[in-house]
């Protein structure tokens, strides 16, 4: 137990460094790159290949690699991503970005496939449940890199407060930041002017030195795993089959009706990390809050994505969701009608921390239901989780510098009410096939739940 607790361990605080990074980076694009929409384009061109990476590159690559240096490998294009922000520009960041979306599906699908080997290989060692011991050893990870988001946007805070560019924000300013912005590259000269290049500089050598000590955790202590086992796994079934098995499962109609809510999961994430940290935080703040502001939302949802996984068989799935939207509609809806100010600073923590409380909501049970309703079909299903998700990240960061705040968020609120029609239609149709069964939902969604979030 000791050698495979050791390697799950590895895992765990791995993935805990290179995210630390990656997370931190994310929650800064919109305001740190701002000329040009640069930022929000990086982020919609890695998403973009990460949607084609999820369909063909993992079982690729973990065949000819094994699970220990595919994970080691796909960290290296995250680092890629932290030197590429050195010298932003489209001719840099735009490569990079889709580097680090092609290593990003490898990277969890090596992940998933060793803790499994792992978990199985000790239970028939020790009598044990296979199930019971995977769970407990992604328990472990999810307990670990969960945390990731904290640390990350805490650095940048820490980093980015010492900024010299920091002053009051005039009046006049102030007009510019809310949900009817002024669609420029910096939203005004003081709150969301770029903090020095020194101090850029040395969050961004903290960030790579953060993804560098993950790899060499990786290549210095994680154990290849040699086994039957193993070598089953590595012998997966050709891409192309597993690109026609995600297709063929759109025939499905349950899966068709539930592609709005997977793609919302897109697009309410990007709302928040790309035009509420840029228009709102940022603009009437300053870019050192961004990091205070996306704790707060880590925090809050990783919270009540433990919470909402343990009372979900006491509530149901139906009354979550209900609440999801109910709180993600009055989000948007303050977003829509409040002019930020930064003498109201708790609001600008109060609506990132309901967002989390949604969030927990639209990742854990929209996860569970892929793995009720489509239990014998799941490596498809998801894949189809992950390609929709995707599609809506890509879609929101895509059109995020060409449209007013305002237009985006109600743009976000039609494809929650979208979400919820179709989402009802799918409890519909199962009530209607299967009369006599509680559809209360007895679990999360278990180590798929954060899977998404890069």
């Amino acid at each position: 137990m000791e050698r495979n607790l050791k390697n799950v361990l590895v895992i765990s605080f791995g993935f805990l460094l290179l995210f630390t990074a990656y997370s931190g980076l994310q929650s800064l694009q919109s305001s740190l790159n701002a000329e040009e929409g640069l930022g929000v384009a990086s982020l919609s061109v890695l998403y973009a290949a990460l949607t084609l990476s999820s369909m063909f590159l993992p079982p690729i690559i973990i065949k000819k690699l094994g699970c220990k240096w595919t994970i080691a490998v796909s960290m290296c294009c995250y680092v890629a991503y932290s030197l590429g922000n050195f010298y932003a520009s489209w001719y840099t960041l735009i490569p990079t970005s889709m580097i680090l979306g092609l290593g990003g599906a490898p990277l969890w699908s090596a992940k998933c496939t060793y803790l499994t080997i792992a978990g199985t290989l000790y239970a028939e060692k020790a009598g044990k449940s296979a199930k019971d011991i995977i769970n407990q050893y992604f328990g472990i990870f999810f307990l670990v890199f969960q945390t990731s988001g904290v640390w990350g946007n805490l650095i940048s805070s820490l980093i980015l407060s010492q900024s010299s560019n920091q002053g009051e924000i005039s009046e006049e300013d102030l007009e510019c930041c809310g949900a009817y912005d002024c669609l420029t590259a910096t939203t005004n000269s003081t709150g969301s002017e770029r903090p020095s290049d020194s101090l850029i500089y040395t969050l961004l050598g903290v960030y790579t030195a953060s993804g560098v000590l993950a790899v060499l955790l990786v290549i210095i202590f994680l154990d290849q795993i040699k086994s039957d086992q193993a070598e089953t796994e590595k012998e997966k079934i050709p891409f192309w089959s597993t690109f026609l098995a995600t297709l063929r499962h759109l025939k499905d109609k349950r899966q068709c009706l539930l592609i709005p809510l997977t793609m919302y999961s897109g697009f309410e994430q990007a709302f928040l990390s790309g035009d509420f940290s840029k228009s709102f935080v940022t603009c009437a703040l300053g870019i050192q809050y961004v990091g205070y502001m996306m704790i707060c939302f880590a925090g809050v949802n990783s919270l009540c994505s433990l919470l909402f996984g343990k009372i979900s068989q006491f509530t149901g799935r139906k009354l979550l969701f209900a609440l999801a939207a109910v709180l993600n509609t009055s989000c948007i809806i303050t977003v829509l009608l409040w002019k930020p100010d930064p003498k109201q600073l708790a609001v600008f923590f109060v609506i990132p921390g309901l967002w989390g409380v949604s969030d927990a909501v639209w990742q854990t049970q929209t996860n569970a239901l892929y793995g009720i309703l489509f239990e014998k079909n799941k490596e498809a299903a998801f894949a189809n989780y992950r390609l929709w998700e995707s599609v809506g990240f890509v879609i929101a960061f895509a059109y995020s510098t060409k449209l007013q705040v305002y237009i985006k968020a109600y743009i976000v609120l039609s494809v929650l009410v979208l979400s919820m029609l179709t989402y009802g239609a799918v409890e519909y149709l199962e009530a209607k096939s299967s009369p006599g069964t509680p559809a209360a939902t007895k679990e999360n969604g278990g180590p798929h739940s954060l899977e998404t979030h890069m």
